[in-house]
């Protein structure tokens, strides 16, 4: 079995792998991205002598972006970016920049008073900016990731931007960390810790770095979710025997249970309507499944091969997202809830813990050493730059 998946189902090597004889939807494999130019945009470097290439790091944000093709300075193009960072009080920068289209129009014209270290967040924000305006998208340069790192017997949970760059550990340990989830309002994350060599359910502040232990039963503690309100965590208990999902209540710590039987459920996530999605072997492989916000008979979702497991749903709660195996080969793939299509997004191997981007257009995952991320609809691969490996990476909603 599955590394990556053992850690998250704890018992998971009692999952049987079996097939179905049920009717299956409509499969797609993407594996290779569409040829595309993407709309050409000319982006002059920046005067003034800051510091950081802001005009670098909006070339390469857009260019990540697989929509928009930067160019030289006074390249042939549909549009141009020219700015100034100049020195400003308190040793800051008064950063300001104009998106022109091709007669030379305006189309954008701010400036920002920045302090020092924030030069490189304000770049996102121009990307953003001009990303939104061109394609009518929220873009996602200015959003972060987290993620899970290891070196030298230690495990580092990490938050970085959404490029991999400017990572900042927020908790080393000396056991193992897995399984962050961010909070609705991205100030908090969830997570399964093994301090004291048992596994234990933190949320942790990534400002203050306060940390709560909001689970520590007996057994399987794993797979934090949160409810789209933010009040409430589900994850999987075995405090009784079989591995269950729970859903608490975080002012009250009154965890409810949510299924029951002899099969193992484990890898819940909410649906904006408050259900849940999760992973069980309840037909004889892993699988996904749906349960109302206060559990009853569950609806078996995927039919589609004898594995999908690790869910994640997109933020218009249309799509979710898993881990898919075939041919011995571990993918990306996605389920469109209102017209039942299967998609497989990625070429495989040992892909794993997908996440959405909070505008639902990118989903990042693991191969168990590199981030990458894949559009929904398989034309946009994007690779991250990380210092050292990752793990078990999770998109941050927007927020503060």
């Amino acid at each position: 079995m599955r590394p990556s998946v053992i850690k998250l189902f704890g018992l998971i090597a009692l999952l049987l792998v079996g097939r179905f004889a049920l009717a299956q939807p409509l499969t797609i494999d993407i594996t290779k991205g569409i040829e595309g130019s993407g709309i050409p945009i000319a982006i002059a470097p920046f005067g003034g002598g800051a510091p950081e290439d802001i005009a670098g790091i909006i070339a390469s944000d857009l260019q990540r972006t697989g929509k928009i093709a930067p160019q030289s300075a006074g390249a042939r193009a549909d549009y141009s970016v020219t700015g100034q960072a100049q020195p400003g009080g308190s040793r800051g920068y008064i950063v300001q920049f104009q998106l022109a289209g091709v007669q030379g129009a305006p189309l954008l014209n701010l400036s920002f008073d920045v302090p020092p270290n924030q030069l490189r967040p304000v770049a996102h924000r121009i990307s953003d900016l001009i990303y939104e305006k061109l394609t009518g998208e929220k873009g996602l340069a200015g959003t972060r990731i987290a993620y899970i790192a290891s070196s030298g017997g230690s495990w580092y949970l990490v938050v970085a931007d959404a490029d991999g760059q400017n990572p900042r550990v927020i908790l080393r340990s000396g056991q193992p960390l897995m399984s962050p989830a961010w909070s609705p309002d991205g100030g908090k994350l969830a997570y399964v810790s093994f301090e004291g060599r048992r596994p234990q359910i933190i949320v942790q502040d990534i400002y203050s770095g306060a940390r709560r232990v909001v689970s520590a039963a007996p057994g399987i503690n794993g797979a934090p979710s949160w409810s789209p309100n933010g009040q409430r965590l589900a994850f999987t208990l075995s405090k009784d025997g079989n591995p269950e999902i729970y859903a608490l209540d975080l002012a009250t710590q009154s965890p409810v249970r949510l299924t029951s039987g002899s099969a193992i459920d484990t890898e819940p996530v909410w649906l904006p309507d408050g259900s849940i999605v999760f992973t069980s072997d309840r037909g004889g492989s892993p699988q996904l499944y749906r349960i109302g916000p206060g559990g009853g008979a569950a609806q078996r979702l995927t039919f589609e091969g004898d594995y999908n497991a690790r869910p994640t749903v997109s933020p218009d709660g249309r799509t979710i997202a898993m881990v898919h195996r075939r041919g011995g080969r571990f993918h990306i793939a996605v389920l469109d809830l209102q017209t039942r299509q299967f998609r497989v997004l990625t070429a495989g191997g040992l892909d794993e813990s997908p996440s959405f981007a909070p505008n639902g257009k990118m989903i990042i995952y693991s191969n168990g050493q590199r981030l990458t991320a894949v559009s929904l609809d398989g034309s946009v691969k994007q690779d991250f730059a990380l210092r050292g490996n990752g793990r078990d990476p999770v998109w941050a909603p927007y927020g503060r």
